[in-house]
């Protein structure tokens, strides 16, 4: 399988330079960087993105998750592997990803009540950005057939 075009990103080249900054300012939010990959991981499941599946498994690996946690990532409220504030994470999440299994409100007071009872407002901010960011390329590589495993060159 072979993508239908390069990476947009890549062939915009001040795209990647505006990606990189967020990147670098979510890194710098506060947020334990495990429980960043678990939502990069749980939001590009949910849009069945395989290229950012494959990467973010990677990714979460080499931040010292384990095989155990990562496998369970799709079945978090049955697996007894995360703690109450990777929970809210990845609640949060679900919500702010399925936009459309919402009427209304996708992120209910109750849920986002949760999620600011674990993370401060910076903290929060960074976990929004991850969330938003990883949907930006889900629906890139969805678009362009980006092949799960690919390198940019």
């Amino acid at each position: 399988m072979t993508a239908r075009m390069k990476n947009p990103a890549m062939v915009l080249p001040d795209a990647m330079k505006g990606i990189q900054n967020i990147y670098k300012a979510m890194y710098a939010g506060g947020v334990q960087p495990q429980i960043l990959e678990l939502v990069h991981l749980r939001a590009s499941q949910i849009n069945g993105c395989g290229a950012c599946v494959f990467a973010g498994v990677t990714s979460a690996k080499k931040s010292g998750e384990s095989d155990e946690r990562l496998h369970a990532v799709a079945a978090w409220r049955e697996a007894p592997f995360f703690t109450d504030a990777e929970r809210a994470a990845l609640a949060l999440t679900e919500a702010s990803t399925r936009l459309a299994d919402h009427s209304g409100q996708a992120v209910s007071d109750a849920l986002w009540d949760e999620a600011a009872d674990h993370f401060d407002e910076q903290q929060l901010a960074a976990i929004i950005l991850m969330i938003s960011v990883t949907n930006f390329f889900n629906r890139i590589n969805t678009t362009i057939q980006e092949p799960a495993g690919a390198t940019w060159s």
